[in-house]
């Protein structure tokens, strides 16, 4: 009887030893307007410790990319793991007002299936006095002290209709014990600069407070087709304090999980929304506004791997769910680029549509070596009438600069020219901003054909919905009127004089 006893004590032992692993905690870190300008990515005016850390000890993926460059369209997309034009999300801002969007029955959040399947489902800043800019919770814009506020959700913007209990809270602490959790991590980024001259000074200050100094703004190298307007310069610095506040805000988190016995049970996602807020960055289908840092670190993933294949932000979704041995839904569009049988794309697409008042479309496919972008209103200029954008010190500066007719030719060309080529492609490997446009050059018609058609493809077999109707063009501006600015209700009516005249 003892030995029998024994026995079967030394089976629950090994049933104990090789039982299943437990479920990983997922966390994603995603940042507001901050394209690649991290050390690990080649940036070298300023240092990441935090997020170079991150790429040290996971995979660097070096070619991610964004299928829409704004915020609301690009979330609706990772957060469903589905293109935004297939599920109707693609508008930005849409379906703010009467008329409202709601996504197929067969698409869910992905924050609902980790619900579904156990899984404690928050969206905060990762740290429990801290909110998105890494300031105490409800202090003034810019401003530092204030009340702290409990159960803060993070930045959602989804262009569809959803279901708030899909989140449990704003911070893991509150979940059961051993209960695994999927955590987002939303963080200001980009947008912690701002608008004004003023304000970025404030932010200056700021870095020299945490971070023991500001950006030296003679140090700053901007793409080629911007002027070295000394608001340029003193903007683009204020951006890259904006990434090293960014990167004490990851290591903070990252040491929360460490501190908390978390860290190595949990797989970390780290990618930004699009690229920097600019006059060719955001908004825009070029790798200024297209281009994203992705790393993922956590168990069984690589360290110090380097990936050079193609891949999409909506690919967060999938791989997260076979992270967690959740099913991944048949319909998703995003794939596990973690899987043991993965495939490389050949090819990755992305699209750009109506941002606020403006109203656009552009497509773009990306191969190995061309980017092929269609302009779907070709006759309007680059930079449209937008209230956002046209607000910024930036574009003031540069629209001067354009009417005293000190801008170069490229920044001419490739900003202020009053129509746009139908078509554009670019052996971006060699042509890393997109300057040169090989649409009309005899030697490149074999590869404009093929990206011709297989953007032709894509656009039929994604069931891309297209232009927006008039009926919630008029649904979504009803809420834009409201905030009482003539220059919204101006762009509005040139919006439609321009759609009646066919441009």
């Amino acid at each position: 009887m003892r030995l029998l006893s024994l026995l079967f004590s030394c089976c629950l032992l090994l049933q104990s030893t090789f039982a299943a692993p437990t479920r990983p905690n997922i966390l994603w870190f995603v940042v507001d307007d901050m394209s690649a300008n991290f050390s690990c990515y080649g940036e070298t005016t300023i240092q990441t410790p935090q997020v170079d850390r991150l790429a040290s000890e996971g995979t660097k993926f070096t070619r991610a990319y964004i299928t829409a460059p704004v915020c609301s369209a690009c979330r609706s997309a990772l957060i469903t793991g589905m293109y935004q034009t297939t599920i109707g999300a693609h508008n930005h801002r849409s379906g703010r007002g009467e008329l409202k969007i709601y996504l197929p029955e067969e698409v869910k959040p992905v924050p609902m299936l980790f619900q579904k399947a156990g899984y404690y489902t928050c969206i905060g800043s990762g740290l429990p006095d801290l909110d998105f800019r890494g300031l105490p919770f409800a202090a003034p814009k810019g401003k530092k002290g204030g009340k702290n506020l409990k159960g803060r959700l993070g930045k959602t913007d989804y262009n569809f209709e959803w279901d708030a209990a899909m989140y449990d809270s704003h911070d893991w602490s509150g979940r059961s014990k051993d209960q695994p959790f999927f955590m987002q991590v939303q963080l200001h980024g980009g947008k912690l600069r701002a608008d004004t001259l003023e304000a970025n000074r404030a932010l200056a200050a700021r870095a020299k407070a945490e971070l023991g100094s500001a950006t030296d703004l003679e140090k700053v190298t901007l793409p080629p087709y911007y002027p070295r307007d000394p608001v340029l310069l003193e903007d683009w610095a204020a951006y890259l304090d904006s990434v090293r506040l960014t990167d004490l805000h990851v290591g903070r988190v990252m040491e929360r999980l460490k501190n908390e016995g978390l860290l190595e049970n949990t797989l970390i996602i780290f990618m930004t929304d699009h690229g920097i807020s600019h006059a060719r960055g955001k908004q825009f289908l070029y790798d200024e506004g297209a281009h994203i840092p992705f790393i993922v670190r956590g168990p069984g993933i690589t360290a110090g791997a380097v990936r050079e294949d193609l891949i999409m932000q909506i690919d967060m979704a999938a791989l997260s769910l076979a992270a967690a041995g959740i099913p991944i839904p048949s319909v998703m569009q995003g794939r596990d680029i973690l899987a043991k049988d993965y495939q490389p794309r050949d090819a990755i697409f992305a699209a750009r549509d109506r941002c606020d008042e403006t109203v656009e479309r552009i497509r773009s496919v990306r191969t190995d070596h061309y980017l092929y972008i269609r302009n779907f209103y070709p006759e309007r200029p680059h930079l449209q009438p937008n209230v956002y954008k046209d607000n910024k010190a930036i574009v003031k500066a540069l629209r001067a600069d354009h009417e005293a007719g000190t801008l170069s030719s490229v920044s001419e060309d490739l900003l202020f020219s009053p129509k746009r080529a139908p078509e554009e492609l670019y052996d971006y490997q060699r042509d890393p901003w997109q300057l040169t446009n090989l649409a009309a050059n005899p030697d490149y018609r074999e590869a404009l054909e093929s990206h011709r058609a297989q953007l032709d493809h894509w656009m039929v077999e994604t069931q891309d919905k297209g232009p927006e109707s008039e009926a919630m063009y008029d649904s979504d501006m009803a809420e834009y009127l409201k905030k009482g600015n003539p220059e919204i209700a101006k762009n509005i009516a040139l919006m439609k004089q321009w759609a009646k005249e066919g441009k």
